[in-house]
C-alpha cells in the first residue's frame, strides 16, 4: 500500500520534515522522490540515512557507571566485594567508576530499533541492506527491551542534538507500531491514532512557523478568566488549558486544536454530530482567552480527513466569537495540503 490510514506515506515524510527541520538537509532531500509501500519502509530509510550521517560525526558517548575488579584502584572501592576477594586470597579491588562509553541509552535505542526492523517482514530488502551496513558499528552496544525505555527522561544537549530526530523516529516505531505476540516476538501493527495525532499537531504548528513568518505562531497556555486573588483554591482544581496552535495577526487570534481520529463524527440518536467534548474545549479556550470580549479571538477544530461520508465543516458564531470546524485532507498531493493550510490564514486576516 502507499497510504496509511488515509494519509499518503510520502506526505508522512513531509509532515516529519516540518516537524523535524533536520530532514530538509541534503542527505534526506531525495527521500521525497522515492516510493514507499509501507510506513515502515519510510522510517527505515530515514533511520539508515540519519545513522549513516551520525556515524560520520561519531556516535554519541556519555559517562555510564561500571563495576569491575581491578589490580589497582579506580574510582570508588566497593568495600563489601573487595573483602570477599581478600577472603578468597584474590589481590584485586572491586571498583565503581564512570566510563565514557558509546553503550548508552541513545545508541541502545538505535540498535534495538534497527534489529526489530531487520526481523520484520514488511521492510523492503534494499532498505534492510542499508540498515545491515550500519549495524556493525553498534557491535559494542547492547540491545534493550523497548518497554523499559523512559522516553520522557531522554535529555538532549549540545553534544547529542543530532539524535533528537532519530529518537523520535525510534519512538514512533517502538511505541506507535510495535506489538508483542504471545511467544514474545515483535511484529509491526498499524500506526496508532495516538502517535499520528502527535505528528499531525507538530506538523501543522511547524508549517505555520516556517511558511508564514508574518504570523506569531505559538503553543500558548491559556489562563482561566477568573479572579486569581480571590479564587486561588478554585484555580488549583482547574485543569491546565494548553492550546495546540495559536496564530496571531494584527490584533486577531485564531486558536487551533488539531484532532486525529479514525472517526471524526459521533452518532447520537441515529444522527451524526460533532464530538461534543471537542466543541466544548475549543469554546472554553476562546472565551477564556478573549477576556475583553472583543470578538477578535476565534477558534478552530482541525480534523484530519477520514473516509467517512460526512466530514466536519462548520462556521458559526457562538457568544460573539467565530468557531470553525474544518478538515485537512492528507490523502492528496502535498501542494494541496499546503493550500488548505494557507487558506486557514484567511480566517484571521479577513474576518
Amino acid at each position: 500500500m502507499t497510504n496509511d490510514k488515509n494519509i499518503l506515506i510520502k506526505n508522512i515524510y513531509y509532515m516529519l520534515a516540518y516537524a523535524f527541520q533536520v530532514l530538509k538537509r541534503n542527505n534526506y532531500a531525495s527521500i521525497a522522490s522515492e516510493k514507499f509501500e509501507h510506513i515502515e519502509d519510510l522510517f527505515a530509510e530515514i533511520l539508515s540515512r540519519g545513522i549513516s550521517y551520525q556515524l560520520k560525526q561519531g556516535l554519541y558517548r556519555e559517562y555510564v557507571p561500571r563495576t569491575e575488579s581491578l589490580p589497582t584502584m579506580r574510582g570508588k572501592i566497593d568495600i563489601t566485594k573487595t573483602i570477599k576477594h581478600r577472603i578468597q586470597c584474590q589481590q584485586i579491588l572491586s571498583c565503581e567508576f564512570d566510563e565514557l562509553s558509546e553503550n548508552n541509552i541513545f545508541n541502545q535505542i538505535l540498535k534495538t530499533t534497527i534489529s526489530i526492523l531487520l526481523q520484520g517482514k514488511i521492510v523492503a530488502k534494499e532498505r534492510k541492506n542499508k540498515l545491515k551496513k550500519v549495524l556493525p558499528f553498534f557491535v559494542n552496544i547492547n540491545t534493550i527491551e523497548p518497554s523499559i525505555v523512559k522516553w520522557n527522561t531522554l535529555y538532549f544537549q549540545r553534544n547529542n542534538q543530532t539524535y533528537k530526530m532519530l529518537m523520535n523516529i525510534c519512538y514512533f516505531i517502538l511505541e506507535g507500531l510495535l506489538q508483542t505476540t504471545e511467544d514474545g516476538k515483535y511484529h509491526m501493527a498499524t500506526f496508532s491514532d495516538e502517535y499520528m495525532h502527535r505528528l499531525y499537531e507538530k506538523f501543522v504548528l511547524e508549517y505555520y512557523k516556517t511558511e508564514h513568518p508574518e504570523l506569531k505562531t505559538s503553543t500558548s497556555r491559556i489562563k482561566w478568566n477568573i479572579d486569581y486573588q480571590s479564587d486561588n483554591k478554585a484555580l488549583e482544581l482547574l485543569p491546565c488549558m494548553q492550546s495546540d496552535i495559536m496564530l496571531e495577526y494584527n490584533g486577531r487570534t485564531l486558536i487551533i486544536d488539531t484532532k486525529y481520529y479514525s472517526q471524526t463524527m459521533q452518532k447520537q440518536y441515529n444522527k451524526q454530530t460533532l464530538h461534543s467534548n471537542n466543541l466544548y474545549q475549543i469554546f472554553t479556550y476562546v472565551k477564556n482567552y478573549d477576556i475583553q470580549n472583543s470578538s477578535n479571538v476565534a477558534g478552530m477544530l482541525l480534523y484530519a480527513k477520514t473516509n467517512e461520508e460526512i466530514t466536519p465543516d462548520l462556521e458559526t458564531s457562538i457568544c460573539g466569537n467565530r468557531i470553525y470546524v474544518k478538515t485537512l485532507d492528507l490523502y492528496t498531493d502535498f501542494k494541496n495540503i499546503a493550500s488548505q493550510l494557507d487558506e486557514i490564514i484567511s480566517y484571521i486576516k479577513i474576518h
